[in-house]
């Protein structure tokens, strides 16, 4: 059911507000951070190490980030929560800039410590557009009902870490099921990022 709020600039800037923005700058900057690295590292033979990567980075950016802003370090996953009233829509904006600008100084700040490595970006590889705007939705559904199932669902009772388990064991499978054909991308910032460093934005 949609609940959309849309909330006041006062909510939006009180003390607890600026501080889950924060956190979530800094939950995506390092989440970025290690799965572009990952990428660099391993791409293209090593997927199962970058899923790898990709998966711990997340459990331990949303178990980081959880108590503060909720942990959500992706706006498919903000746009989501906000659909079903968890958040406001203004505060929910707020959390898009703050998860954008942490991927994107996550890869500058990649780009520059690797001594001008190339920054991988999201590309399709044997498939058409429309089928891999078609395998994104279905494995970012995934990932947003495993939020929902496991960490957003106030019937759940309290699941400690499972919830940050959960939502990095989706992300890494996901990885491994559909990164050889979409990239597998599930994040508009984990995209965005790698884009803005290597000045491309070509398929995203």
């Amino acid at each position: 059911m949609v609940k959309l709020a849309f909330g006041s600039c006062g909510d939006s800037f009180s003390a607890s507000s600026i501080k889950a923005y924060v956190a979530e700058f800094i939950a995506t900057l390092l989440f970025v951070f290690a799965g572009v690295s990952s990428a660099i590292a391993y791409d293209p033979a090593g997927l199962v190490a970058i899923a790898i990567a990709h998966a711990f980075a997340l459990f331990v950016g949303v178990s980081m980030a959880a108590n503060i802003s909720g942990g959500h370090l992706n706006p498919a996953v903000t746009f989501g929560l906000a659909v079903g009233g968890h958040i406001t829509i203004l505060t929910g904006i707020f959390y898009w800039f703050a998860q954008l600008l942490g991927a994107s100084v996550a890869c500058l700040l990649l780009q520059f410590s690797t001594h001008g490595q190339a920054i991988p970006t999201h590309a399709i590889a044997g498939i058409s557009e429309i089928e891999g705007v078609v395998m994104e939705i279905v494995i970012t559904f995934a990932l947003v009902y495993t939020v929902y199932a496991t960490a957003a669902d106030p019937k759940k009772g309290s699941l400690g870490t499972v919830a940050p388990m959960a939502i990095g064991f989706i992300v890494g499978a996901n990885i491994l099921a559909a990164g050889p054909f979409s990239g597998s991308s599930m994040n508009p910032a984990r995209s965005f990022g790698p884009a803005v460093a290597a000045g491309n934005f070509a398929g995203n």
